[in-house]
């Protein structure tokens, strides 16, 4: 039983310890973020708010039917994709975007068969939802 607690104790101190060595947490979120996604995209759920991190495989023109939004794919560490759609009209795009880049984000997940998408990546101004962010090259644009 005191072998169980100790390696209980080390493993708790190593996942402490493991954040505050780089002082983002983004790994972590990075984790919780690719099991929430793969839970929603599993059970088909919408309008599940997420936060996670990835690496940009597509910049996509921008959606300009409506509200203008930014659209690029980001592949989670998991390996699913995801479909993002930042509207411009509320909050700054963000630059220099490509390939290759990593990127943080919260916002809400909707189910769709190839992988689902993320939007609300931004402030609510009429706070119906609660404000997402988007991280890229040390910037959070919200």
């Amino acid at each position: 039983m005191k072998k169980y607690m100790l390696a209980i104790a080390v493993v708790a101190v190593l996942y402490v310890g493991w954040g505050q060595v780089d002082g983002t947490h983004a790994r972590r979120a990075s984790t919780s973020g690719d099991e929430a996604v793969a839970s929603a995209f599993r059970e088909q759920r919408s309008g599940v708010k997420v936060t996670g991190a990835g690496v940009i495989t597509a910049v996509l023109p921008d959606d300009r039917d409506g509200d203008r939004h930014q659209r690029f794919i980001v592949r989670l560490s998991s390996g699913q994709s995801l479909l993002f759609a930042h509207n411009i009209d509320l909050a700054p795009r963000l630059t220099a975007l490509g390939p290759g880049d990593s990127v943080a984000f919260s916002g809400v997940y909707e189910w769709n068969a190839r992988g689902g998408l993320v939007h609300w990546t931004h402030h609510d101004p009429s706070g119906r939802h609660q404000g997402g962010w988007l991280r890229h090259n040390g910037e959070t644009i919200q």
